[in-house]
């Protein structure tokens, strides 16, 4: 309790943010539909958020490093709160990719100053426990943020106000605590060549797991009206998909420590190929069968980027993995940045299908390459603990760094 009560400011602070910055994707697929927007405008959209997280990751350390962690937050924040109420002003899909920027710059900026303030105040002794409790409000918030367009009417000012005022509202706690500001950290170096060269299948594995979370997340709301869910039954077929993730990092952790990691890649992406068949075959057996498949298909992809993460790491000195946590996390933007306009020109063209088959056809390459890596070399003796990897900022690996200790 007291642990939680200490970061009180910072979780709280997570909470908000999530709820802010994770309802906007599916409102805006739902509202661009309302509003006539094409499928692949719609699909903009979600591409429009990386490229605001790309930059966000890069330039918010330097950010803080300048300003201090409070003024920073506060302009991310800001950013956040002008994307969402722009949203009213016009019903230019293009100009919404624009605000969509601000937004994801919002989310990276945010996350980079929580992720630095906790790892500054965390000790040894209670590492594992904030990291823990970090990880199940994190995983929550995004659950519910899934759940809140149930209750959001789409295209309309109030939706887009109220996700307006829970991002500034996270403002609050941060910049009231008592809590002294810690000293800034140096900026990650940015090194992508760090993670080819630690394991070029973790690189494939992350960009696999971009293409299958961003291409869903962004574009499953799209889908799911096209088989013919009501809005409130979209919200819980997106939070089935984050509950099937979240159920399953204990069995996949176990696996990843127990076995080679290699292997577990490659039966994962195996199974999330058969999950995008079930995700297809469900469309025609009712709401139920599409949320049972949507949580499969959550439990079978997004665990990828954790254990993709945890065999680069095998790979790593100790002195490199927080670059090698920033390194994969560059190679995952960019695979997010496609994914989402990719996947809704293809549903655009084909039909709503063509939103599996093409993340059934990424994991088919990852098992190629997968199958063609083994034979290149064998896996290290002594690995790394497995650890559920958040996809917040560049300079998450500081907190996860000393979780991965030698086996």
């Amino acid at each position: 309790m007291r642990l939680i009560i200490s970061f009180a400011a910072l979780f709280l602070s997570v909470i908000l943010l999530q709820l802010s910055s994770g309802g906007v994707g599916p409102l805006d697929a739902i509202s661009g539909s309302v509003l006539n927007f094409t499928t692949t405008q719609i699909g903009l959209l979600g591409t429009g958020h990386f490229v605001g997280f790309f930059i966000g990751c890069w330039w918010a350390p330097r950010l803080m490093g300048n300003v201090g962690h409070s003024r920073a937050f506060a302009v991310c924040t800001a950013l956040g709160a002008m994307g969402l109420l722009g949203h009213t002003l016009t019903e230019n899909p293009y100009a919404w990719a624009g605000m969509r920027i601000a937004s994801g710059l919002c989310v990276a900026g945010a996350y980079t100053v929580i992720e630095a303030w906790l790892n500054a105040k965390v000790t040894n002794e209670n590492r594992g426990r904030a990291m823990g409790t970090y990880r199940i409000v994190d995983m929550g918030a995004s659950l519910a943020a899934q759940l809140i367009i149930a209750v959001l009417p789409p295209a309309v000012y109030v939706s887009y106000n109220l996700l307006a005022v829970l991002c500034c509202a996270a403002l609050l706690p941060l910049t009231l605590t008592k809590a002294s500001q810690p000293e800034t950290p140096n900026a990650p170096r940015l090194r992508p060549k760090l993670a080819w060269r630690c394991s070029p299948l973790a690189v494939a594995g992350v960009i696999v797991a971009a293409l299958s979370s961003a291409s869903f997340r962004m574009v499953g709301p799209v889908y799911g009206q096209e088989v013919g869910l009501a809005v409130d039954q979209i919200a819980f077929f997106l939070a089935a998909f984050v509950a099937g993730g979240a159920l399953a990092q204990y069995p996949m952790g176990w696996l990843a420590d127990k076995y080679d990691r290699r292997w577990v890649l490659i039966w994962l992406s195996g199974v999330a190929i058969l999950s995008c068949g079930i995700t297809m075959a469900a469309s025609g057996t009712g709401t139920l069968g599409v949320m049972l498949a949507a949580g499969f298909f959550g439990f079978t992809t997004f665990p990828i980027f954790s254990v993709s993460a945890a065999h680069a790491n095998d790979f790593a000195t100790s002195a490199e993995r927080v670059e090698l946590s920033a390194a994969l996390m560059f190679w995952y933007a960019l695979g997010a940045i496609a994914s989402p306009y990719v996947s809704s020109a293809l549903i655009e063209a084909y039909g709503p299908a063509a939103l599996f088959a093409y993340v059934a056809c990424g994991h088919v390459l990852l098992i190629v390459f997968g199958l063609s890596r083994m034979k290149v070399r064998a896996t290290p003796e002594e690995r790394t603990s497995y650890v559920y990897a958040p996809r917040t900022s560049f300079t998450i690996g500081r907190l996860l760094k000393r979780s991965r200790e030698k086996r």
